[in-house]
């Protein structure tokens, strides 16, 4: 799963978002594209599916950095207090914001102006325990799995799971706050033969435009405030 090259003048007109995707295959057999600090943080993680995961996601946002801001950069990824990505480029903090996820061996990141809150986040689509529905989703987002039927009750799942998930790492909140005060909903405009298409999360007033798109049983959801356009695919 890779993208093509956006073609967005970054420099001149500012970063608008834009997402790129990466596999495990991707990554380089050695650690020398980390810094010290990262490989210091590599090595105090013990459970081998935790580095796996930890590399992929470190390297797909560095991949996904280059392509935005250019290839002669030093970049390295750090968690910040609240426990979201940020990136340093030669050793400064980077005008940007990241949200990184990864799933089933497929990592993604997003990257976004300073102005822009960011999320991203990959969900596979699979049979979830009806409890999930039940404890996080308000009324209206389990009317909306309610309607999707038997077919496509994993996707409804997952979709609203995941746009959560997103809003939530946007908002840097992770999962310090009720889920249940986060509400998806989806625009019916299924922007038929486009990749994305688009939803809405709403928190405590504001208001995060958010677009979908699903790769095989893969899902990828990715919200934004203010409002933008699709994210752009990033390639190198």
């Amino acid at each position: 799963m890779s993208g093509t090259p956006s073609g967005l003048p970054w420099a001149r007109a500012g970063i608008e978002p834009g997402v790129l995707l990466a596999t495990e295959a991707d990554i380089p057999r050695e650690n020398d594209w980390l810094s010290a600090a990262e490989l210091a943080t590599l090595a105090a993680v013990r459970v081998p599916a935790r580095r796996r995961d930890w590399r992929l996601g470190r390297w797909v946002a560095k991949r996904a950095l280059v392509a935005v801001l250019g290839e002669s950069i030093e970049i390295e990824l750090r968690t910040a207090s609240d426990g979201a990505p940020e990136a340093l480029v030669n050793g400064v903090p980077a005008l940007v914001n990241v949200s990184i996820s990864h799933r089933e061996g497929v990592g993604a990141c997003l990257v976004a102006g300073p102005g822009t809150a960011a999320g991203c986040d990959l969900e596979l689509v699979e049979p979830r325990h009806e409890a999930l529905a039940r404890h996080f989703f308000t009324p209206a987002e389990r009317a909306l799995v309610d309607g999707s039927g038997i077919a496509g009750r994993d996707l409804a799942v997952a979709l609203v799971w995941s746009a959560k998930e997103s809003a939530l790492k946007a908002l840097r909140q992770g999962l310090r706050i009720d889920a249940r005060e986060i509400e998806v909903t989806v625009d019916p405009d299924s922007r038929a033969g486009s990749i994305w298409r688009p939803l809405a999360v709403r928190n405590a007033g504001r208001t995060f435009s958010g677009w979908w798109t699903l790769h095989a049983r893969l899902l990828l959801t990715v919200v934004t405030e203010p409002r933008a356009a699709p994210p752009a695919l990033l390639g190198l």
